[in-house]
């Protein structure tokens, strides 16, 4: 597995590789579109998991070079090459023609203003949409001007969001939005506007933890909205101190986590458990090309990083609070955990992503190496590569992971994270402690979300192969 280790270490360092080759990217020359193709087919011939879906892919497809030639100038762009020979099933796969911004991206990186929030259709307008703030960062300008979770917003500039809209006028390093009521059904503006400015930001994945004693319980509270692999040991730490006032139940706060490094899944789902050291946590798929090389199991173990030891807590039961934007490693740690432990799931069906990527640039296979890349372009693909099961075999949930409280947020009273009276958190505190569980009602069934702050992000809801 050299080769995949040696991506990992690209992928989540990429800055420390990109001093080393400043000349390159200050000065890329010029390369042909048929240069360009000829990098995406070589690649995705080589490692796309769905490379047998796509006769255009086979090995075979060219009885000379003549012919491969002339199949790459049928095109006049590589984005409309790339993606004419993805599969149908490829939902995830990118091609960037500017590798920097990913890497900053995979580093960590973005500008950011410190506003999460989510975007929802109007009610009785749908091509009007709103958005609500689902939690505030610290240190930044939304939290520095007062910008709550459960803010409505329904302008920016003073131009009304749309469907078609949104994604001009949010992806601005300043705008101004224009705040508004919403009471489940009608949305009503307000006179208050609030000018919001980004700036480049690491988020800590780690953003609310605490310990909640209640009817001879003590319910750990975890907030975990990214796995990002350079926060592991600060991870670790909360268990440390979960163990150390030795909670006896687990609310895993996954709603707003789009995923991140597959390894950094299993280290979780390690710390919460501890006692299947060895066992099966996920089994690796690749194209049936690749499989023999690289398929891979990934066990349960006791350490993460540089050799640092897993506190674990050897539960038999995490609940965990989930919505459409719980996508990749959230859900693997879900699907994961399930043929061990009890798994209670409370909110919205999940996103639907099991496949594993990496990037690869325009260079010699096998490695695709940062190192070896053309110098004529700066395009570079982030193809699928694998699909990960669990011990059972069970994959390839395609629609998310179904809940088993179905608990959707309601936009008109979001609640306070970590707070006992949170709705979802107050559902699983209850269940919990044994008390009646009543299905509450919420206006959010009637209301379509259609994204969130995370979508400006060149890797949202990706999940990345890290050994």
């Amino acid at each position: 597995m050299k080769f995949l280790k040696y991506l990992s270490f690209l992928l989540f360092f990429g800055s420390l590789l990109t001093s080393c080759f400043d000349d390159n990217d200050d000065v890329p020359g010029i390369a042909s579109t048929a240069e360009v193709n000829d990098f995406i087919w070589k690649g995705l011939n080589y490692w796309s998991l769905y490379k047998s879906d796509v006769n255009d892919l086979s090995n075979d497809r060219f009885s000379n070079d003549a012919e491969y030639t002339r199949f790459l100038n049928q095109y006049n762009t590589p984005e409309s090459f790339f993606e004419d020979i993805k599969s149908s099933r490829d939902r995830f796969s990118l091609l960037f023609d500017d590798y920097t911004v990913i890497e900053r991206s995979l580093d960590g990186i973005t500008l950011n203003n410190g506003m999460d929030y989510g975007l929802v259709r109007y009610p009785n307008n749908p091509s009007n949409v709103f958005g609500y703030v689902r939690y505030v960062l610290p240190n930044t300008d939304a939290k520095a001007k007062g910008i709550l979770r459960g803010d409505i917003f329904n302008t920016v500039n003073g131009t009304q969001i749309t469907e078609d809209n949104f994604s001009e006028l949010l992806s601005q390093d300043v705008y101004t939005i224009g705040l508004a009521g919403f009471d489940g059904s009608i949305i009503t503006p307000l006179e208050e506007s609030v000018e919001l400015i980004k700036s480049q930001y690491t988020e800590n994945p780690v953003y609310l933890t605490k310990v909640i004693d209640t009817e001879n319980h003590k319910i750990g509270y975890l907030m975990y909205n990214s796995f990002t692999s350079d926060f592991d040991a600060i991870l670790n730490e909360v268990f440390i101190q979960f163990k150390s006032e030795r909670i006896t139940d687990l609310v895993l706060d996954l709603r707003y986590n789009g995923g991140g490094s597959i390894e950094t899944s299993k280290d979780l789902s390690s710390m919460i458990t501890g006692q299947f050291e060895g066992n099966i946590y996920s089994i690796e798929q690749y194209n049936q090309d690749r499989q023999e090389t690289y398929g891979n199991e990934r066990v349960f173990d006791s350490k993460i990083g540089d050799n640092i030891d897993v506190v674990s807590l050897n539960l038999n039961r995490v609940y965990v609070l989930t919505s459409g934007s719980t996508a990749s490693a959230s859900e693997l740690v879900i699907n994961c955990l399930r043929p061990y432990i009890e798994v209670i799931q409370i909110g919205t069906n999940t996103r639907g992503k099991f496949e594993g990527s990496f990037l690869i640039y325009d260079a010699p296979a096998p490695n695709f190496r940062r190192s070896q890349a053309n110098i004529n372009h700066r395009y570079a693909m982030l193809p699928l590569v694998l699909k990960s099961a669990n011990s059972r075999g069970e994959s390839d949930y395609f629609d998310g992971l179904i809940p088993d409280i179905p608990l959707p947020e309601d936009y008109s009273n979001l609640g306070v994270l970590g707070d006992e009276n949170e709705p979802l958190l107050r559902v699983a505190i209850d269940h919990i402690t044994g008390n009646i569980v009543v299905a509450v009602k919420s206006s959010s069934y009637e209301h379509e979300h259609i994204g969130d702050s995370d979508m400006m992000n060149p890797i949202y809801q990706r999940m990345f192969i890290e050994d």
